[in-house]
């Protein structure tokens, strides 16, 4: 499964926020979208997901355009992880979960069995069944993420896409997330997740979507994540190292200089 961002015009109306831009996301990826406040992120991110209608190019899933497609098909096909949801009663995870399935039911269906089963399935596959019973706004921010990516499990996508699954998240609960994130690309999805910080970049990413004032930097982390680039587009210092692992790999981290 490949989902394909073809010679897309994102903006409003006639104003035009990223102009022409083309890359794809194919079955065990993981492609970081980084980049500044006020660049574009949010407005590629509504195009992708088809809340904001492009201005020119198109959006494709194995090369057809889904601009034709159903809401409830693109559900089955892509997931989506949203930085945070408080739901207005105070369900269980496990019915924050089997919500996930509403793009499988009928216009007056209730979940079956077989769709909690699937739903219980998708948060053992993130190690979180324990907390099936909890209410979900009485449980912490790193288990509400880990509940929301299990929703979107649930669905049974092709694709997931996530905005900024780690944001508000502690340090532990980052790594965590990120390596679950890691663990069903590896497993076969593919993901497309906005981030802040350029290491996610690092850990865990295929490729990078760089944007800037002046476009966009589409290629590997370590062609992409880079002293000059990050000095240019976020306007800082930063000295990039890297360190032995302990099994032959090296591990890259930024760090800021401050004046």
């Amino acid at each position: 499964m490949q989902l394909e961002v073809c010679s897309a015009v994102c903006g409003y109306e006639n104003r035009k926020v990223i102009d022409r831009i083309s890359f794809s996301v194919s079955s065990h990826e993981i492609l970081c979208l980084l980049g500044p406040n006020g660049v574009g992120k949010t407005t590629l991110f509504k195009s992708i997901l088809g809340f904001l209608k492009l201005i020119d190019g198109s959006i494709r899933v194995d090369g057809e355009d889904v601009s034709h497609w159903k809401r409830k098909r693109f559900a089955q096909v892509i997931g989506y992880v949203p930085q945070n949801h408080t739901p207005p009663f105070p369900f269980t995870a496990l019915d924050v979960v089997t919500m996930g399935r509403t793009a499988h039911l009928g216009a007056f269906s209730t979940p079956s069995k077989e769709d909690r089963r699937i739903a219980v399935e998708s948060m053992e596959t993130l190690s979180i069944d324990l907390l099936k019973d909890r209410v979900y706004t009485e449980i912490s921010g790193g288990e509400r993420q880990m509940v929301l990516i299990a929703r979107a499990l649930a669905q049974q996508p092709e694709i997931l896409v996530m905005d900024e699954p780690t944001s508000n998240l502690d340090y532990g609960n980052q790594m965590k997330v990120l390596g679950k994130i890691k663990k069903l690309a590896e497993n076969g999805l593919g993901v497309v997740m906005t981030s802040h910080c350029p290491d996610h970049a690092f850990l865990c990413c295929s490729r990078v979507v760089l944007l800037h004032e002046g476009g966009f930097e589409i290629g590997e982390p370590d062609e992409i994540v880079t002293e000059e680039n990050l000095r240019e587009v976020y306007g800082v210092d930063v000295k990039i190292t890297s360190m032995p692992t302990g099994d032959g790999r090296l591990a890259k981290t930024c760090t800021p200089v401050l004046p």
